[in-house]
């Protein structure tokens, strides 16, 4: 599959929930492959574990880790996402988390129509080895 980098302004005018609708296939995709990495184990556990690390509480947690470390431009994506109203907020999550679950995978999406795979798995593996995964007991 061929696909062409965006430019900033090009990935600045998708809304921030259309960026959040890729940026969640992006994040879960990551979060598949490292689990699979890690342990060779039946698909229910692997879809236990998975589920843990995207949903919307983990990502509300890890949006601050992730925060501390953008640049300028980076933030303002995040806040972005952050700041953009949906209709709908799970059960299982409140509105504040649901909105910086949809922050973070927002700049995951930016970052990827942008080119920004090197980025994506910087920010990746900031979340993953951060003690925000040991507080989630995923068992890999």
């Amino acid at each position: 599959m061929s696909r062409e980098k965006l430019t900033e302004r090009e990935a600045n005018s998708y809304s921030p929930l259309t960026l959040a609708f890729l940026g969640d296939s992006v994040y879960d995709t990551l979060v598949r492959e490292y689990l699979l990495r890690r342990a060779n184990m039946p698909v229910a556990k692997l879809h236990s574990a998975k589920i843990r690390l995207v949903c919307a509480e983990f990502q509300s947690k890890a949006y601050d880790l992730v925060a501390e470390q953008l640049s300028e431009h980076e933030l303002a994506v995040l806040k972005r996402g952050r700041n953009a109203t949906g209709n709908t907020v799970p059960k299982h999550a409140d509105a504040a988390e649901y909105r910086r679950a949809t922050a973070l995978e927002c700049l995951f999406g930016y970052l990827y129509l942008t080119g920004g795979n090197e980025r994506i798995s910087e920010l990746f593996e900031l979340i993953i080895n951060s003690d925000l995964k040991e507080n989630e007991q995923i068992g890999v």
